[in-house]
């Protein structure tokens, strides 16, 4: 599986060269198209297996309950994704490891990778997000997307980032849900809150913006609609 990222980073599109019996698993709706030769199959887990448990469980974490399969028939094949949020994308390979992602930045990956959620106990339920994260397993190829532009930031000992722009990060770290501030008042009155304390080493991919956030400041603006 070839990926091409276009038009980056602020409306990122991913061009993705499939070569015969090759198969990339995206997001539902994904999409934008498609070369005629492409053999599309629809499952909650991978393809030609079920898995409704963890297709649920997916919904929880803020992603959707099926999965595209997409497979070229008789030669490669070509297909287009895009997302909803404008943003970037980037590409990653895992080597029979494991990354934890953000509910929404999942967009797609091989065959070779397993897609499961790990539980994060209470602390996410305290930082106003998702309370599961989707994680990536095995060896592949994966594509993920953000809100706004994306960057890797390495972590040797402890380090602290907002929770809405976690985009992914190694499983080798641990994290705890804390205040940003010196104190809880400078915390809140600070607009910053909880935020989330990874220690450890490896690395956290961040989004420039807080889909949260965004939405919180369009609604503000909308009048409501008369009747």
């Amino acid at each position: 599986m070839e990926i091409e990222l276009l038009h980056r980073p602020g409306n990122t599109a991913a061009k993705i060269t499939l070569k015969q019996g090759e198969v990339c698993t995206t997001e539902s709706g994904a999409m934008i198209a498609m070369s005629g030769n492409m053999d599309i199959t629809t499952s909650t887990h991978k393809k030609g297996s079920g898995g409704i448990l963890k297709a649920l469980k997916r919904m929880v974490a803020g992603e959707s309950l099926f999965l595209n399969h997409f497979e070229p028939k008789n030669g490669n094949g070509e297909l287009w994704l895009g997302t909803s949020l404008a943003g970037d994308m980037t590409t990653l390979t895992l080597d029979s490891e494991s990354l934890i992602v953000q509910g929404s930045s999942f967009l797609a990956c091989e065959e070779g990778i397993d897609i499961d959620l790990g539980w994060q106990g209470f602390k996410s339920i305290l930082s106003g997000e998702s309370v599961f994260w989707v994680n990536l397993k095995g060896s592949g190829k994966i594509v993920l997307s953000s809100f706004g532009a994306i960057y890797p930031v390495e972590v040797d000992g402890d380090y602290i980032v907002d929770t809405g722009h976690i985009v992914a990060f190694n499983e080798t770290l641990n994290f705890s849900i804390t205040k940003a501030g010196s104190s809880w008042l400078h915390s809140m009155i600070g607009g910053e809150g909880l935020v989330c304390k990874f220690s450890g080493k490896g690395t956290v991919w961040c989004q420039s913006h807080n889909p949260v956030s965004f939405g919180k400041a369009l609604s503000s603006g909308l009048r409501p609609r008369s009747v």
